[in-house]
């Protein structure tokens, strides 16, 4: 393939994969908005992601998003209890981010349960995808 047409490729792939983004994120805050949910911000989802909570397992320490997932966004993280990669959370960095609104669901579930030791609610689950879709 000429090099022309592999970037082409690469163009469309990329603006298909934002698309599909955009169509899940947009399904789900419309979702939670039914929820009772509202005025998402990314501002509050961004503190949300910064924000230290006590670790449940081991007092004195804390845990945040940036435990497993790192400081950039658009660089792969380490869980901090198993050593697993994560890939990057960036959607710009990954274009399986935001594609499947089961996953995301599965993940909120599981890393809202380990960071903030509870359920997110459907506001900061719309507050943080607010907030990821601009990476």
């Amino acid at each position: 393939m000429k090099r022309s047409n592999k970037l082409f490729a690469a163009i469309a792939l990329s603006i298909g994969a934002s698309l599909a983004q955009a169509a899940v994120v947009d399904d789900l805050l419309k979702e939670y908005s039914a929820q009772g949910a509202s005025n998402f911000s990314a501002a509050n989802g961004e503190k949300m992601w910064n924000k230290d909570f006590p670790d449940q397992e081991e007092p004195g320490k804390v845990r945040n998003c940036t435990s497993c997932h790192g400081k950039d966004m658009k660089a792969s993280g380490k869980h901090v209890k198993t050593g697993k990669v994560i890939d990057p959370i960036a959607p710009s960095a990954n274009k399986d981010r935001l594609t499947d609104p089961k996953f995301i669901e599965k993940w909120f579930l599981r890393n809202c349960k380990f960071v903030l030791n509870r359920e997110c609610t459907v506001q900061e689950k719309g507050d943080f995808l607010t907030f990821l879709r601009t990476k």
